[in-house]
């Protein structure tokens, strides 16, 4: 009885052990081919999401054009349009009155490998209406953080001609975070926090001169890091990546196959 039993499970395991490696060799295919789709569905994805943008920013850029293009607006036409517009793009023309010499220093700034700030001033244009942001510039930091740089403010009128902006919020923090003294560090160009600081209401856009008399230095921004054609060129690269990646599993199941 006792041997009977032994090699009953003897032949039982015997048998286990004859199907394991065909088990294993199924999900090992399995594994594989869920795998396989699965990068290759992710690649896909990434081309279409790249193909997406550079069909947004390309309408944005024509968008672009057609504001610049078009005749400057007057102050009040600024302040008359909706609050939820995107001004970039805009241009203005207005007279100044330079009532505030105080100076903003927008930190962690980069123009041409050298990084600084950029520098602004709060304007009267009209009394009884919003003052108006005008950037200065660019300017080096110093070395030592603790010595700001030391910028000529607008001091009489002027007539300015530019465009306006909406600068992009840092996605890490919004918080104006402004530091104490004249001229003020800033983090962030959160208007409404800014309007506090200056205890002045502040229109909604910043305005970048195309020429200041009284100031050479540079203006760096630009409304786009990144043209839409790069875009386009990523998305290229995500699905010849696609495609690569599809033939080298491909060849290897055709392998292991054979």
């Amino acid at each position: 009885m006792n041997s009977s039993s032994s090699t009953k499970q003897s032949f039982n395991n015997n048998k286990r052990s004859i199907l394991t490696p065909q088990k294993v060799a199924i999900k090992s295919g399995l594994f594989v081919l869920i795998s396989t789709v699965s990068v290759f569905s992710l690649l896909v994805k990434l081309g279409m999401w790249q193909l997406e943008r550079y069909q947004e920013k390309l309408n944005w850029q024509q968008a672009l054009t057609l504001r610049q293009s078009q005749a400057p607006l007057s102050y009040t036409q600024l302040l008359a349009m909706p609050s939820d517009t995107l001004y970039t793009g805009f241009r203005l023309h207005v007279d100044i009155n330079p009532k505030s010499k105080k100076i903003l220093l927008l930190d962690n700034q980069v123009y041409q490998g050298q990084v600084g700030y950029l520098a602004y001033q709060a304007v009267e244009v009209l009394p009884h209406l919003p003052w108006l942001l005008i950037e200065l510039g660019f300017v080096a930091a110093n070395i030592n953080r603790q010595v700001l740089p030391s910028i000529n403010p607008i001091r009489v009128p002027t007539r300015l001609t530019g465009r306006l902006y909406n600068k992009q919020a840092n996605p890490m923090s919004r918080a104006l975070m402004a530091e104490k003294g004249w001229p003020k560090r800033i983090q962030n160009l959160n208007l409404k926090q800014l309007e506090k600081e200056l205890n002045q209401t502040l229109a909604p856009a910043v305005l970048q001169p195309d020429l200041l008399d009284t100031h050479t230095l540079p203006h760096p921004w630009q409304p786009f890091p990144m043209t839409a054609e790069k875009h386009k060129g990523y998305a290229l690269q995500w699905f010849v990546m696609a495609a690569v990646f599809i033939l080298i599993m491909g060849g290897l199941l055709l392998r292991k196959i054979k």
